[in-house]
């Protein structure tokens, strides 16, 4: 069996090809394994999820005036995305490839979505790019249906996350630990259960030590049975709003490590790409698909 990855097509909607927002980035990550063979008969469609659904994290105001258009021009600037349909369509589906990626990791050890890592959308508000927090959504869906008891956000963006932060700040049993780059956005952060704000410019040594002593400390002492991987690549050295100098060689030695440590220790794991920001979309997509690659490689050991 080839590890479980979780897509829709609807992910890359049109949008502006000159966008910061590199909204292609998901099809080209989806092309991008299926001809290099990590995609065969192990892609998982997700459903959309109902304004319901979506409610157990976000106010039903808030989501019925995305989908209706209803949102004010202030707040629209603040998510710095244009509304169109298909990006509500995307926006109601990707929570649910995460919620379904977590619960083919719970059955299997681990899995891949090729979306995820929204952690900038608030309860009533979006920010950042970020319309609806899948992270938080997923956390507290499991939690609820007591699909699990305990679990660990691992938050390795190059931005705090803010708003995953902010949603589970009164759940015991959601822990949340964001490592970023303190000195970026966003510049007014939530409080997560562990924040480890970095330096600008730290390097793939000073990086992979912290991330390492900071996992093992998690695992040990919180005992999850899910660990949410947020795999950001916008640490990169090259990448546009990150201010790190991490490697590609580092981002894939981090995402090895990781996702190996759970392995050995029987926890399951997920996976979310999480942020990067790239003029060269196919370079972006490329740099994405290290943890996914990463993950069937390990998978295919198991």
């Amino acid at each position: 069996m080839k590890l479980p990855i979780v897509y829709h097509t609807n992910y890359s909607c049109p949008f502006p090809d000159n966008h910061r927002f590199v909204m292609s980035k998901f099809v080209r990550l989806h092309d991008h394994l299926l001809q290099q063979g990590y995609i065969h008969d192990n892609l998982y469609r997700p459903a959309a999820a109902s304004i319901a659904d979506l409610a157990i994290t976000h106010s039903p105001v808030y989501l019925q005036a995305l989908v209706d258009d209803a949102i004010e021009m202030k707040a629209w600037r603040r998510l710095g995305l244009p509304w169109s349909q298909g990006l509500i369509d995307r926006t109601l589906t990707a929570p649910n490839g995460t919620l379904l990626a977590a619960r083919l990791a719970l059955q299997h050890g681990m899995a891949s979505h090729l979306a995820g890592g929204t952690h900038h959308a608030h309860y009533d508000f979006g920010s950042g790019f970020c319309l609806v927090n899948d992270l938080a959504y997923t956390a507290l869906t499991l939690l609820q249906r007591r699909e699990v008891q305990r679990l660990l956000i691992f938050d390795l963006d190059v931005h705090q996350g803010d708003g995953t932060a902010a949603l589970l700040e009164h759940e015991p049993r959601a822990f949340t630990c964001s490592i970023h780059c303190e000195k970026n956005f966003p510049f007014r952060k939530h409080r997560s259960d562990l924040d480890i704000g970095l330096g600008q410019y730290l390097d793939d040594a000073a990086y992979l030590t912290v991330v390492r002593d900071t996992f093992e400390r998690l695992i040990h002492e919180q005992q999850p049975e899910l660990v949410i991987y947020d795999a950001g690549v916008d640490v990169w050295e090259g990448d546009e709003l990150g201010h790190l100098n991490i490697t590609l060689e580092g981002i894939q030695q981090r995402d090895r490590w990781v996702l190996a440590y759970c392995q050995q220790r029987g926890i399951p794991v997920v996976t979310v790409i999480g942020g990067g920001y790239d003029k060269d979309h196919q370079r972006l997509a490329e740099r994405h698909a290290s943890v996914v690659k990463t993950a069937s490689i390990l998978f295919a050991e198991q």
